[in-house]
């Protein structure tokens, strides 16, 4: 988990961004280079970037990703890369390359493998499957199955409000990465808030939630609290997960933070 926090960057965490397997991410906020660095990853180490939607803080930092390779960490550009987007992300993304380094980017945008199907498999044998979920429906929501049908697979919520084709993908699933972005007295629906995460996690116990996106600053960062630093309480499947935590799985079961 290279980032934790929602769009309103809570003290002590990063714009909400997950990494798999050291080389494919989930989204690239703005905050994704600060986040590659704290790794101490290389950029030209990532293959994939799957976008869930083009919300700022999902993608604002594609540019600076794009410019860090292109200059510094893959200058003749023979790292491939591949993007699995809705269509449509691709243009949306060539336009915010062009307005952040106008002629700087051109050359290794096109080099971008661009992968639009709802179902699809890496090389290296990752598949997903690519299911709208319910948010902003202008920004082309979804969220992602990893290895669906396998043993260990999982799903990454992206931004969504409690929706059944989310729930009926976490149910298929042995792990999922579950945003909560809103406190209880927000008036939308388009986030979870942590009623939803203790109904949907009490009702799906064989099921490993880690809660991302969250508005909660890390406890005991800053004397004032953003929004709170204070966790609710939640079932017993159910990580709030911090800057940097580690989920693996050992073919049997989902270890959070080994």
């Amino acid at each position: 988990m290279l980032g934790t926090g929602n769009a309103f960057m809570p003290y002590g965490r990063y714009h909400s961004f997950a990494m798999i397997d050291g080389k494919h991410v989930v989204d690239c906020p703005p905050t994704a280079m600060a986040s590659f660095r704290r790794a101490g990853v290389p950029l030209s180490d990532i293959e994939t970037i799957f976008i869930t939607h083009v919300h700022g803080d999902h993608v604002f930092g594609f540019p600076f990703f794009l410019l860090e390779r292109r200059y510094i960490s893959d200058r003749a550009m023979v790292k491939p890369l591949t993007v699995v987007a809705a269509p449509g992300v691709k243009d949306r993304l060539k336009h915010l390359c062009q307005l952040a380094y106008p002629g700087s980017l051109e050359e290794i945008f096109a080099t971008v493998q661009w992968r639009e199907e709802l179902e699809g498999e890496l090389d290296c044998g990752l598949s997903w499957r690519r299911f709208v979920v319910h948010h902003d429906e202008s920004v082309d929501p979804y969220g992602f199955h990893f290895n669906p049908g396998t043993e260990g697979s999982f799903v990454h919520s992206g931004d969504s409000g409690p929706c059944k084709v989310l729930y009926d993908e976490i149910a298929q699933a042995s792990m999922v990465i579950l945003e909560m972005g809103f406190p209880e007295y927000v008036d939308s629906d388009h986030h979870h808030k942590p009623s939803d995460v203790q109904a949907i996690a009490a009702s799906l116990p064989a099921v490993q939630f880690v809660i991302t996106h969250t508005y909660i600053d890390t406890p005991g960062v800053h004397p004032q609290p953003t929004v709170t630093d204070v966790y609710p309480v939640h079932p017993a499947n159910v990580t709030h997960a911090e800057d940097e935590l580690r989920i693996s799985h050992d073919g049997k079961r989902w270890m959070v933070g080994a």
